[in-house]
């Protein structure tokens, strides 16, 4: 019998994890895809393959893009400060075309092995207000792949699967932790150290210990 195979886009955070661990749950195949991609730090990469390996991806990559070249992100432009006050609008850590860069590189990968799944941690309520984690997005590059690629327009059919799109922190971490996840190993902070201990400050920092708070589970982050 063939396995079924899915592309994971895996940051080494809590939320990819935890896509990892629902994928691999649902018997996947899993080819686990990080991306460097000129961010802050390199410890979310690391965490990404501890993970990775943790939760038994068939395969591993990591790919890079330059979007340290076009700037305009506190994540990727040195000179632009990580807020730690909530701001109205978008904020600063939005990454101007990230998922979208993505998704696609998931998708040529997703192509050449033939798997029909992509599966991303993209979520529309504990998001940041990035619009590139709302259905909305989802569904349109969805329908992109039907007929930007060889397989879609030869009858073939991409699914891009987000199943924590409609969950809290809380709930999020419920799963995790049911499926096993680790999340002591995961790093969710935009300004984490070289060995990936957290601020505790960032929007990331606040919005995963507000997800342990509401979850009744211990946070296990390293902080600075």
């Amino acid at each position: 019998m063939v396995a079924r195979r899915a592309i994971v886009l895996l940051s080494g955070g809590l939320d990819s994890a935890t896509v990892l661990a629902i994928a691999r749950s649902q018997d996947y195949e899993c080819y686990a895809l990080s991306v460097e991609y000129g961010q802050r730090h390199r410890a979310e990469l690391d965490a990404a393959r501890r993970i990775a390996t943790a939760l038994g991806a068939h395969e591993h990559r990591t790919m890079r893009v330059d979007l340290a070249g076009i700037g305009g992100s506190a994540l990727t432009d040195a000179k632009l400060a990580v807020p730690e006050v909530l701001a109205p609008g978008i904020p600063v850590t939005y990454v101007p075309a990230r998922n979208t860069l993505f998704l696609s590189l998931a998708l040529g990968w997703a192509e050449v092995i033939g798997a029909g799944d992509i599966f991303v941690g993209v979520n529309a309520l504990d998001y940041s207000g990035y619009p590139d984690c709302r259905p909305a997005f989802i569904k349109a590059f969805e329908q992109l792949a039907q007929v930007a690629t060889k397989a879609g327009v030869e009858g073939g059919r991409f699914q891009v699967r987000a199943p924590l799109i409609q969950m809290s922190k809380a709930d999020i971490i419920r799963a995790g932790v049911s499926l096993g996840v680790d999340f002591g190993a995961t790093v969710s902070c935009y300004q984490a150290t070289a060995d990936g201990r957290a601020c505790a400050k960032c929007d990331s920092c606040r919005l995963r210990a507000a997800g342990f708070a509401a979850a009744n589970i211990p946070d296990p982050t390293a902080y600075a």
